[in-house]
């Protein structure tokens, strides 16, 4: 893909990983959730929840303990999950913001001609509860979230129309520019027509982020600042 760093751009973040780590108080959200739904704290235990939407890991939670995954049922553990949410977030020993995550936003907010929103499985609510620990949520108001669809390209696709719509221009006009951790993130950038910077400050290895299609690899984003 040719890139041209001088059209309008839209920049999507991913958090999880990408952003900062909670230290693992979603995934303890979510078990809390599933017990107090299903009697079953574990419904997770069998899958990474690493680039997955909220709903797709309720989903796939349900599905894995023999449970109906209607809508409803998934819109009531999503609600549950945000009652533990706060608390995990804010009692978390591990919850950090990520290497390069300050100095990648400021160098971007001193650029005109750019959009910055994020690209996120979380649902908007707990998006913005993992963000406000770190002093992140200012940064970010908008994007494609978990709430918007479950699955991940569709939210990146609704997180680049709003995004192009801040910049007063058609989502055709724009570069897009997904930032994430994953080769989910990766593949759902590129089935939009989006580029992806890949960083692997979750585990990833930097290979396999840019055998994916990633335009641009690093190990975090300390040195990721000349890609954008």
């Amino acid at each position: 893909m040719q890139t041209d760093p001088t059209r309008p751009t839209v920049y999507l973040f991913d958090i999880d990983g990408t952003l900062l780590s909670t230290g693992g108080a979603g995934r303890r959200a979510m078990e809390a959730a599933f017990a107090a739904l299903t009697g079953n704290r574990d419904a997770c235990a069998g899958f990474s929840f690493a680039g997955m939407t909220d709903r797709a890991i309720a989903r796939a939670g349900f599905l894995a303990v023999g449970e109906s995954a209607t809508a409803a049922r998934i819109d009531a553990l999503i609600a549950a999950y945000l009652q533990s949410l706060q608390a995990e977030v804010g009692a978390s020993d591990g919850y950090r913001v990520l290497p390069g995550v300050t100095q990648v936003v400021a160098h971007l907010r001193q650029r005109s001609g750019c959009a910055i929103g994020l690209g996120t499985g979380n649902v908007r609510p707990g998006a913005t509860v993992k963000l406000q620990r770190g002093g992140l949520a200012e940064h970010f108001d908008f994007g494609g979230f978990g709430c918007d669809h479950e699955d991940r390209a569709e939210l990146l696709r609704i997180g680049a129309e709003r995004g192009a719509g801040r910049l007063g221009h058609a989502r055709a006009h724009c570069r897009v520019v997904v930032i994430g951790d994953t080769v989910r993130d990766v593949r759902a950038a590129l089935a939009i027509g989006a580029e992806c910077i890949a960083v692997g400050t979750s585990g990833t290895a930097l290979g396999e982020l840019r055998e994916a299609g990633a335009i641009s690899v690093h190990a975090d984003l300390t040195t990721a600042i000349g890609s954008f």
